[in-house]
């Protein structure tokens, strides 16, 4: 029989190999606007950013290409965002006529124009950073509306419960097996 710390090491890998065996997706850059660019919407179109942002998953390590001709992107606040206002803004992108941000953390997070009259016109996005990088297995749920936050359910298709629940009934199997063969057996005699 394997002794209780060799029992433990060969658990311990064979959870860790599972737990890091996840698919992982890698890095994009989002063309924002797809091929018309970082654009004032028409007056038919002003929840194009909505849609277009709809259609995506935004990962941390992604990163989004702002192509835009006499115009900025600026990161604002909740906000800034729904009241187009551009006095306080997080960051401001107005070099040239092609700015790409790195997402580098989850959440939310509000680009405007820095032109407010555009920003009035629809020239806004909001996008949803999500900070689990692995496959998924469904299609990406379609936001109702700006304000929708992304829920627990959404992850639900994704294979994370899967491998949280391996790894969870792992570490229970292993802390059984560590005090099951630590402790001396009661019905072993000792001679």
């Amino acid at each position: 029989m394997a002794s209780p710390p060799s029992l433990f090491c060969c658990m311990f890998f064979i959870v860790s190999i599972a737990a890091t065996n996840s698919p992982v997706e890698p890095s994009k850059e989002f063309k924002v606007g797809g091929s018309e660019g970082w654009r004032t919407p028409d007056a038919n179109e002003s929840a194009i950013y909505d849609q277009w942002a709809a259609r995506k998953r935004f990962r941390v390590g992604d990163s989004l290409r702002f192509e835009y001709k006499n115009d900025s992107v600026l990161v604002v606040d909740k906000f800034g965002y729904y009241h187009c206002n551009a006095s306080n803004p997080i960051s401001t992108f107005n070099h040239g006529n092609t700015t790409v941000v790195n997402l580098d953390k989850p959440g939310p997070i509000y680009f405007i124009s820095g032109d407010p009259n555009h920003c009035k016109d629809g020239q806004r996005l909001v996008i949803e950073v999500m900070s689990l990088h692995q496959v998924a297995h469904s299609p990406p749920s379609v936001a109702n509306s700006p304000d929708s936050a992304m829920s627990p359910s959404s992850l639900s298709g994704s294979g994370v419960s899967d491998s949280v629940t391996l790894v969870s009934v792992s570490v229970a199997v292993i802390a059984t097996s560590v005090t099951l063969f630590s402790a001396p057996f009661p019905f072993v005699s000792y001679v």
